[in-house]
């Protein structure tokens, strides 16, 4: 009886210590992957860019034959096409984001005399303006920009880092263009022999898919900056370069993207310009954003993803609230991927039963 008695005291001691290893190797695993988050986004960012530039190397690849010469290409042409849109955009975007920021307060102060935000800012004692007076002599003045991120050293190593970043990305997605199909061709012999031509196939659907949505992205935030950009050029509207330069960004971020970048931009014409300008430019954002969602991103991405629309809902918040902007443009990709796995390997299987 005290024999047995022992062997489970025993036996609940291994459990327990078992257990306490298994807790301490997820912590261990966890801090592992937080300090490696910098590499790990840097990864994926590249993975994502490499898989958009694809449909471009396969097109190319089918004329030039070798696909070092289709790489190099794209390579090329990508660079000259920055560098460009940078040369024709900087030097009125830092003249714009200057004289933004040295007319922050005045718009702040114009903002606040909107009828419904005074309305707003009455009822609140006036919170509203004095917080946004404050926040507006605080960031126009230029000895608190050091402060407000962290000290001139730790603005000299975000710019280095910022710079090592994009450098990183830059040699890992020429890296990944060249070496994806031996990465495609190693990853498919890890399966059954039998097993893998349809898994080759599902591969080939999935870098298609995904290389497709990326450039559509692209095209569909082009096409909303441009149309912006025109309007506020008619409507005269101030700072129209640095205002269409943070919505070509903000698109890019499915579902919100649109509607976040047309608000900034009404909310800062409101505050620079008279009021039916502002109801102009709203009107026009506003009818584009219709036309975008039912005819412009259906056109141009209705061979890239076959997502149901709720799909794309739930995924894009929940790719948003893991890992922010990344989490969303990697979001709807992920879930067309999923469902394309679904209807390839899952569905045909239970078929079969």
């Amino acid at each position: 009886m005290q024999e047995n008695k022992n062997t489970r005291i025993t036996h609940a001691f291994q459990f327990g210590f078992l257990g306490a290893i298994g807790v301490l190797t997820a912590i261990a695993l966890g801090s592992a992957v937080i300090s490696l988050a910098g590499i790990i986004t840097s990864i994926i960012t590249a993975l994502f860019i490499t898989l958009g530039l694809e449909p471009l190397v396969q097109l190319l690849q089918k004329k030039v034959k070798k696909r070092g010469f289709a790489i190099a290409i794209v390579a090329v042409g990508v660079f000259a096409l920055l560098s460009a849109v940078i040369v024709a955009i900087l030097p009125p975007l830092v003249s714009q984001a200057g004289s933004f920021i040295a007319n922050l307060p005045e718009l702040m102060r114009e903002f606040v005399k909107l009828p419904w935000v005074e309305s707003i800012d009455s009822r609140l004692g006036g919170a509203i303006g004095t917080a946004l007076n404050s926040a507006g002599e605080f960031l126009v003045d230029s000895k608190n920009w050091p402060t407000l991120l962290g000290g001139v050293v730790q603005v000299g190593l975000s710019i280095l880092n910022g710079a090592i970043g994009f450098l990183t990305v830059t040699i890992l997605t020429l890296y990944f263009m060249a070496a994806l199909p031996s990465i495609k061709r190693v990853g498919i012999t890890l399966v059954a022999k039998s097993s893998r031509e349809k898994l080759e196939g599902i591969v080939d659907k999935v870098i298609g898919s995904v290389g497709r949505y990326v450039m559509g992205q692209v095209v569909v935030s082009s096409i909303n900056t441009s149309i912006l950009f025109t309007v506020l050029m008619i409507a005269g509207v101030e700072f129209a370069v640095v205002l269409a330069f943070i919505n070509f960004l903000l698109v890019l971020i499915p579902i919100i993207g649109s509607i976040t970048g047309a608000a900034i931009v009404i909310l800062i014409t409101a505050a620079t310009s008279p009021a039916e300008t502002t109801i102009a430019v709203a009107i026009a954002l506003l009818l584009y954003i219709q036309i975008e969602a039912y005819v412009v991103a259906p056109r141009v991405l209705k061979k890239a993803v076959d997502v149901p629309t709720s799909v794309i809902i739930v995924s894009a918040l929940i790719g948003g609230s893991l890992a922010g902007i990344l989490g969303s443009l990697l979001a709807i990709p992920t879930a067309a991927t999923i469902l394309l796995i679904i209807r390839e390997v899952w569905v045909p299987r239970q078929d079969k039963l």
